[in-house]
């Protein structure tokens, strides 16, 4: 076998791409390859943070309801209290994440195109300590790959990977981070060489050049900086047709790749949802005259009608909801009661815990949820009946909903019949 693999390298590479002048582009070189690399280490680092934060809104360390992803462990060494202050502060971290993202999809394309020859270098495998990068590098790539497919695929609402989301982001986001950080780790100083003014590329064959000078590259049609700006007009027009779903206002017209076929109709309920009251199984009993709002807590239960819950002092708060996927709608006036009135009721006003909010939507994920004390104690945060003047539509939550100030949009609870105050489910 040794034998055979010596007389293989003598040979020289196979015909096809395994062999240097299969690769003819003249654009390629690490000029390109580094000024692309350096582009996505930034972009990564902030895609990275904004994930962590996401990740934190939703507190999963209150309570499993909250936790899409078990088993962390480690994984959730930073997580801290979601604040409600700022109020805006998941609508600008999420869409910042989202918008981001596929902002730099052209320059992880044009990444992986510069790089394309390495990928067929020949020998495939000429030691260990090769062997090991090149498996560091199918990390990489693959994780790329894997997480901007699945956010992009999220953000489209379409969910036809197996498994939750959640999880197969969250883990697949950790896999991809540390390859990220040992690829950075050996590569960065030569990126910030080959950037570095020079009169031209190095010659094909020799070290500088890292297997991507072809040594018989055709004419050129366009410089490489031709070739970067073309890159980034392409980053721009994304930008353009994204950016609008986060930021509002008239480029929400703009914002082609924002969730579609979900139309909210117009009027004081006519703005963005997720998902409807018939997509859920809400069933017209579950919200009809029968419909009671318990409230529990210190060993007391009180259950309301909606003409009770009405009957209540009603508060008004000016809110946007803020999802996942990264849409967010304007701030919303709604009015409702108050979490703190609520647990009141049942002797809990002055030093408000944290709730369980339970909807009477059967399925799917985040039914319930927990808010943690300070979010029950904002007040802010309100018991919606009523947005922008008008009864809830049941698509946004008739009979009453919860809206906390900073909270991820599945947080902010549809159709609720129970809180449970000091409880976590």
């Amino acid at each position: 076998m040794r034998s055979a693999w010596g007389t293989a390298r003598t040979a020289g590479p196979p015909p096809g791409p395994a062999r240097p002048d299969f690769w003819r582009s003249p654009l390629r070189g690490p000029w390109l390859t580094s000024v692309l690399g350096l582009v996505l280490l930034a972009g990564i680092t902030i895609l990275f943070v904004t994930g962590l934060l996401s990740y934190a809104a939703y507190n999963p360390d209150l309570a499993a309801v909250n936790d899409q992803t078990p088993d962390k462990g480690w994984l959730g060494f930073y997580l801290f209290p979601w604040p409600t202050s700022p109020y805006w502060l998941y609508r600008v971290t999420q869409g910042v994440h989202v918008t981001l993202g596929i902002v730099l999809v052209p320059v992880l394309l044009a990444k992986l195109w510069s790089v394309i020859p390495k990928l067929f270098a020949w020998p495939p495998v000429r030691s260990v300590a090769h062997g090991i990068e090149r498996l560091s590098l199918l990390l990489l790539v693959g994780g790329a790959g894997f997480e901007f497919v699945t956010g992009i695929l999220n953000v489209q609402l379409h969910y036809i990977f197996p498994g939750s989301f959640y999880t197969l982001h969250f883990y697949g986001a950790w896999v991809f981070i540390g390859a990220f950080v040992v690829h950075v780790a050996f590569r960065l100083p030569k990126a910030l060489r080959a950037v570095w003014p020079r009169p031209g590329e190095p010659a094909p064959g020799t070290q500088d050049a890292a297997g991507l000078v072809s040594p018989r590259p055709a004419a050129p049609t366009i410089s490489r900086r031709g070739a970067l700006g073309m890159v980034g007009l392409g980053s721009l027009a994304l930008l353009v047709v994204t950016a609008g779903q986060s930021v509002g206002g008239w480029l929400r017209h703009t914002a082609l790749l924002a969730p579609h076929g979900q139309d909210p109709g117009s009027g004081p309920n006519g703005f963005q949802i997720n998902k409807t009251a018939a997509s859920v199984g809400i069933r017209p009993s579950d919200i009809g005259p029968d419909w009671r709002l318990t409230v529990r807590g210190a060993g007391r239960q009180v259950d309301l009608t909606y003409g009770q819950l009405l009957a209540l002092p009603q508060s008004e708060s000016s809110l946007p909801i803020a999802c996942v996927e990264g849409w967010s709608t304007p701030d919303q006036r709604w009015s409702g009661v108050r979490l703190t009135e609520l647990a009141a009721l049942v002797g809990l006003g002055t030093d408000t815990p944290q709730v369980f909010v339970e909807s009477v939507q059967r399925g799917g994920s985040f039914r319930s949820v927990v808010l943690r004390d300070n979010q029950a104690r904002d007040t802010r945060s309100l018991l919606a009946v009523r947005v922008n003047g008008a009864v809830l539509s049941h698509d946004h939550g008739y009979p009453a909903r919860v809206i906390v100030p900073g909270a991820p949009g599945v947080h902010n609870t549809k159709w609720v019949t129970r809180l449970a105050f000091g409880e976590q489910a």
